[in-house]
C-alpha cells in the first residue's frame, strides 16, 4: 500500500518490481560510493593520526594527499571496498522488510524507520567490518609516519612477486591481517562498529522523515516531493553524524590500531586529546555524508518510483 503522511508518500516494499528494484540500486550505490570516497579516506585519516601530526583538517588533508599521491592516493581502497555493494543490498533489503513487518505492530513512521534502521545496519555491519578493515588499512598507507601496525610491500618487491595480481596490495594486506590476529582480526572493531552505524542508521530514518514533513508545510503546494525529500537527506545526515561521531572516531582506532578495546581506546582519547578528540573527521564525516545523502535520497526515491509495479505506475501522481 502506498502510504501518505503530511503530503509525502512513501513508496511501501510490496508496492516494488523486485528485479528492477536490485539491477538499478547496484549502479545507484556504486555510482554514489564513488563520488564521496575521498572524503571517506580523508576522514579515516584524520580520526587515527596523533593530534595534528600530519593534516590540520579536511582542506588541508584534502590537498596534501593530492599533491603527493595523486588522484589515485584519494582512491586507495577503493576496489576493494566496492564489495560493499553486497552490504548495500542488504541493507536497504531488510530495511523494507522490517518496516513492512513493524508496521502490522504500529502505524507510526517513526518507530518503523526507527526500528527498519536499526536492524538495517545490524546486518549491513556483519558484512561490512572485514571489508572495512582491510580496505582502512589500504586508506592511510603511503602518506609519511605510518598510521597502521601493517605496512605494504615495496613497489620493486610487487613488481618481482610471482603472484603479480590486480589485488596484490589487498592481499598483502589480508595475509597481514590473518598472521597478526587470525579470522578473528578481520572482525576487529565489530562492537564498535555496531555501536556507531546501528545509532547513526536509526537516527537518520527518523530524522529524515521528520525533516521531510516539516518541510512539506512549509514549501507551495505544488513543490515537488523529491525536492523536499533531497532537502532533508542531507539535514538528517549533519544530525546523525553530529550525534554519533564520538564512537566513530573510537570505531576508526580500533580497526586501524589493532586495540581490541572500545572503552581503553575511548579513555585514551579522551587522556591524549581531550574532548575535541571526538570531534575528529567530523567535519569531512559531514562533508561526505550531507552529498552522499542527496544522493541517496535522490536516487532511491527515484529508483523506488522506477521500479513500482507496472499495474501500479498510472494511479501514482508526484
Amino acid at each position: 500500500m502506498m502510504q501518505q503522511k503530511r503530503n509525502i508518500q512513501i513508496i511501501e516494499w510490496e508496492d516494488l518490481d523486485k528485479r528492477k528494484f536490485y539491477s538499478l540500486g547496484v549502479f545507484m550505490t556504486m555510482t554514489t560510493r564513488a563520488a564521496v570516497y575521498p572524503f571517506t579516506l580523508i576522514r579515516t585519516r584524520l580520526q587515527v593520526q596523533k593530534g595534528k601530526s600530519l593534516y590540520n583538517g579536511t582542506f588541508d588533508a584534502f590537498w596534501k594527499i593530492l599533491k603527493t599521491e595523486g588522484t589515485r592516493g584519494l582512491y586507495r581502497g577503493f576496489m576493494v571496498n566496492t564489495f560493499t555493494l553486497i552490504s548495500g543490498q542488504a541493507y536497504i533489503t531488510t530495511y523494507e522488510l522490517v518496516r513492512k513487518h513493524v508496521s502490522c505492530y504500529s502505524s507510526s513512521n517513526t518507530v518503523k524507520s526507527l526500528v527498519a534502521g536499526g536492524a538495517a545496519s545490524l546486518v549491513a555491519q556483519s558484512i561490512t567490518v572485514p571489508i572495512d578493515v582491510v580496505s582502512q588499512q589500504l586508506m592511510v598507507q603511503g602518506q609519511g609516519c605510518q598510521l597502521t601496525r601493517f605496512k605494504l610491500k615495496s613497489k620493486m618487491v610487487m613488481a618481482t612477486s610471482k603472484h603479480k595480481v590486480t589485488f596484490g596490495q589487498t592481499r598483502d594486506i589480508v595475509v597481514q591481517i590473518f598472521h597478526a590476529d587470525g579470522f578473528r582480526g578481520f572482525y576487529r572493531g565489530y562492537v564498535a562498529s555496531l555501536l556507531t552505524y546501528i545509532p547513526n542508521s536509526a537516527v537518520w530514518w527518523p530524522f529524515y522523515h521528520f525533516y521531510a514533513e516539516q518541510l512539506s508545510r512549509l514549501a507551495p503546494v505544488d513543490c515537488p516531493h523529491l525536492l523536499l525529500q533531497a532537502m532533508a537527506g542531507p539535514m538528517a545526515a549533519a544530525t546523525a553524524s553530529t550525534l554519533t561521531n564520538p564512537m566513530d572516531v573510537v570505531r576508526a582506532r580500533v580497526q586501524v590500531e589493532g586495540r581490541s578495546s572500545v572503552m581503553e581506546t575511548f579513555k585514551q582519547l579522551l587522556a591524549e586529546e581531550g574532548m575535541w578528540g571526538l570531534t575528529k573527521g567530523l567535519s569531512a564525516r559531514i562533508i561526505s555524508s550531507m552529498p552522499t545523502s542527496v544522493m541517496i535520497v535522490i536516487g532511491y526515491e527515484t529508483l523506488k518510483r522506477f521500479s513500482l509495479r507496472p499495474e501500479l505506475v498510472d494511479s501514482r501522481h508526484w
